[in-house]
């Protein structure tokens, strides 16, 4: 591992020497995991109302025009969002070659397939093994690829997942579902200005011989952040 890369990695024993001023808070907060809209504390109902109120007024006084609005939301959900990681990690799932590249460069590796511009420009990828499970997290603000990830989920920017990713990354993964081995190297690395990660999830056992565009269909946002798993054979659509 480079001494990039180490700079920004964190292992379970020195998160609260790492991590100053973070603190474990929420433990009790729950977590829609069907919908993976995450509730770490944050006012999503309320913050929904305000911004639409807002979009309304805007609309209304014609400072915004409603046709702008939807191109860029259509822009977000289908353009640059999270099919754009899941081509990326189902490439590297179906090629050697490019999943070779992607881990020694992968600003280069997602650059070819397309995806690049704001939040994108410095990516690393981090490979899930049998042996090492990584974890993605912002603890100062909410640094994310949009490029491949699109926009960030609200519970990835609230304060109790930044700092109790750190503190408890174990016990926050067991509130999405994910399971972690013991003896399961588990790290977390802290997304910057400078760097952003993509997680490289294992491959789903029964997928040999998949193309892949049929091994995209398994590949969740989630997983890309470490948070997830990607789905089974058996939920992928028909």
């Amino acid at each position: 591992m480079s001494n990039q890369h180490s700079e920004h990695e964190h292992n379970e024993q020195d998160h609260g020497e790492r991590h100053h001023g973070t603190n474990d808070r929420a433990h009790d907060q729950g977590h829609d995991h069907d919908g993976h809209d995450h509730d770490h504390g944050s006012e999503l109902p309320e913050m929904d109302l305000r911004v639409r109120a807002l979009e309304s007024l805007l609309v209304e006084k014609g400072y915004v025009d409603p046709k702008a609005l939807d191109i860029i939301i259509q822009t977000y959900e289908s353009k640059v969002g999270p099919r754009n990681g899941a081509r990326v990690v189902a490439k590297a799932w179906a090629d050697p070659a490019f999943r070779d590249w992607l881990l020694r460069d992968a600003t280069a590796a997602i650059a070819s397939l397309g995806y690049t511009g704001r939040q994108g420009e410095h990516m690393v990828a981090l490979e899930n093994t049998e042996r090492v499970h990584n974890m993605v997290v912002c603890t100062l603000c909410s640094c994310y690829p949009w490029a491949v990830l699109g926009l960030p989920p609200v519970w990835y920017k609230s304060a109790p997942y930044r700092s109790r990713a750190v503190i408890d990354p174990r016990g926050v993964l067991d509130e999405f579902g994910v399971k972690v081995a013991e003896d399961k190297e588990l790290r977390v690395w802290d997304s910057t200005a400078e760097i952003r990660y993509l997680v490289l999830p294992q491959r789903p056992a029964g997928t040999e011989g998949w193309s892949a565009d049929r091994l995209e269909q398994l590949v969740t946002r989630d997983s890309m952040i470490g948070t997830g798993l990607p789905l089974s054979p058996a939920d992928a659509k028909p």
